[in-house]
């Protein structure tokens, strides 16, 4: 059984997780101890013994550990991204990409160690100096989704190690192994006991304790909306008032004008909203078509799904993975029905599919005469089904784009300066693609959104100093030196 890490120690523990393959659900990936509430508490109190010589240590150490963890991750690179399509069901060759991508991250941070940088002014008063320094923020709880069972954990652990922070991690209970895997590791990279934590189990419990404790300096949190507003309620009431980033979803637009590149504008289509079965909070779920490509576009995407090939995430024939679990799937198919009644057209896919092993395998929907108004249009689904909106010209495709709670991603394909311009400037998101897929990103970049989709400083690139950093202001006056 693969245990909890706890103050440098495996921990088991009765209470035990199987993680399920959702391409096969007859294969167990393996046997996860599940933390109680003791051991969370436990993990807090060695984060927290941790912190004084983890946050004074040189940043020659943090690089040198990062380097070390990222050299194992990219080496293992095709044996952790089976593990990861096994548990979370994509594809292969997405779960071998997103194992290079965590690789890179981390190798980034540890670069991003040896670069903490300060300013250095005059003061107004004669004669004394003023320095802006970057000091460790101290304990921070890291809960992560399941979508994404590396690379999130990667650039969220990565850059609160680099800043001289301690962690307690809760990953997503669908997906264990990786994040196992990446706290394996990390401790084998020489983290001092209690620096890195691993607490493996339900939000509820292990989640609790991480947001009312008061050793808890910070929570960085990615997941679903409701999850994420419980948990900033939580963050402010105590008394220590925690900080949080908090990145929760969206339900991003991709808008195809008339004189979009078809081809550019169906890879887009297909990729955002499709691939990684559309379990993405970056996914374009709404297309915003203008009416001189709406139905082009709309065959193009047809024929092109017809030839996607759902199946076992291993197969290499496999174009899309299968749904993550049967509650997910039950989720999709309920919103599939809800779009229909809502009298949305199901113009291709949406049934639940059958293969060789027994899975939760959805084909990709696509609906069409979409209102904005319908709850397809609205609310994040998270899965494999597109609506397609029907607008007149650029104006109502950006008011459309905009009309949303969300505010994270945004995508526009089209072969003119002046839209591709003015949408860069007036999408209302925190992400902007021109002639690529909503989803995808570079881990040098910041990232995050706005409105109902973020809150808090962005992650990654050196802006995850904002989060994991605390900014001093020491005056000195030179009489006192």
């Amino acid at each position: 059984m693969h245990g909890n890490l706890i103050d440098g120690q495996w921990v088991q523990s009765k209470d035990v997780n199987s993680n399920i393959n959702p391409s096969d659900t007859s294969d167990i990936i393996g046997e996860y101890a599940r933390a109680s509430a003791s051991d969370a508490e436990h993990a807090v109190e060695a984060a927290r013994t941790a912190f004084p010589a983890w946050s004074h240590s040189v940043p020659q150490l943090r690089h040198d550990i990062l380097a070390r963890a990222a050299a194992e991750t990219y080496e293992r690179r095709e044996e952790l991204g089976r593990i990861l399509s096994r548990e979370e069901g994509k594809t292969l060759a997405e779960g071998i990409g997103e194992a290079v991508r965590a690789a890179q991250v981390i190798s980034f941070m540890a670069g991003e160690a040896l670069r903490i940088a300060g300013e250095r002014f005059d003061g107004l008063v004669p004669g004394s100096v003023a320095e802006i320094t970057r000091e460790p923020l101290g304990v921070i709880g890291i809960i992560s989704p399941w979508n994404f069972p590396i690379a999130i954990p990667a650039w969220k652990i990565a850059a609160a190690l680099a800043y001289g922070n301690c962690i307690v991690f809760k990953p997503a209970e669908l997906v264990p192994g990786c994040a196992w895997e990446l706290a394996a590791i990390l401790h084998r990279a020489g983290l001092p006991a209690g620096v890195l934590n691993l607490v493996m189990g339900s939000g509820s419990t292990i989640g609790a304790i991480l947001t009312s404790h008061p050793e808890v300096d910070a929570i960085s949190f990615t997941g679903s909306v409701p999850t994420g507003r419980h948990i900033a309620a939580a963050c402010v009431s105590g008394p220590t008032m925690k900080r949080m980033q908090l990145e929760m979803g969206g339900k991003n637009p991709l808008v195809v004008l008339d004189d979009a590149n078809l081809d550019v504008a169906v890879e887009c289509a297909v990729n955002g909203g499709f691939y990684s079965t559309g379990q993405k909070c970056t996914a374009s779920s709404r297309l915003i078509v203008t009416d001189g490509i709406h139905d082009r576009l709309v065959h193009a995407m047809t024929e092109r799904l017809k030839r996607l090939c759902v199946g076992h995430a291993l197969a290499p024939e496999t174009h899309i993975g299968p749904v993550v679990d049967e509650r997910q799937l039950a989720t999709d198919l309920e919103y599939i029905g809800i779009g229909r009644a809502e009298g949305a057209t199901l113009h291709w896919g949406g049934e639940r599919l059958e293969r060789p092993t027994k899975g939760f395998y959805l084909q990709p929907a696509l609906f069409t005469n979409v209102k904005p108004e319908m709850r397809i249009a609205r609310e994040e689904i998270f899965g494999p089904v597109v609506s397609v909106l029907r607008v007149k010209d650029y104006a109502q495709a950006l008011d459309m784009a905009n009309g949303t709670e969300f505010g994270l991603s945004a995508g526009i394909c089209t072969t003119s300066l002046k839209y591709a311009s003015h949408f860069k400037r007036n999408a209302q998101a925190g992400i902007v693609k021109v002639n690529q897929p909503t989803s995808g990103l570079d881990y040098h970049l910041p990232f995050g959104g706005r409105k109902g989709s973020s809150y808090g400083p962005r992650e990654q690139g050196h802006y995850a100093a904002d989060f994991y950093t605390i900014i001093k202001t020491a005056y000195t006056s030179a009489g006192d030196a």
